[in-house]
């Protein structure tokens, strides 16, 4: 997905822990919640943003037990 956009920024967490805000089971990686979640930071200019959140949102609706999430943190800078 970021491919096709275009979108080159991002930083990817492969075992990360968690839970949803929702619904679901933990995931942390241990013998009564073996399951780990992923996480990413994407760095995308403010006029992609509601194309990628649209893309995002499709996606949950099509795989509902993933438990994708997605939010929004302006960067103020970078280098």
């Amino acid at each position: 997905m970021l491919t096709k956009m275009s979108l080159r920024g991002y930083t990817s967490f492969e075992r990360a822990q968690g839970r949803g805000s929702k619904t679901g089971e933990p995931h942390i990686g241990d013998h009564a919640w073996p399951t780990m979640n992923s996480a990413m930071y994407v760095i995308a200019p403010e006029t992609r943003v509601p194309e990628l959140l649209e893309r995002l949102r499709a996606l949950d609706e099509a795989t509902p037990d993933q438990g994708l999430r997605a939010f929004v943190w302006a960067v103020e800078a970078m280098i």
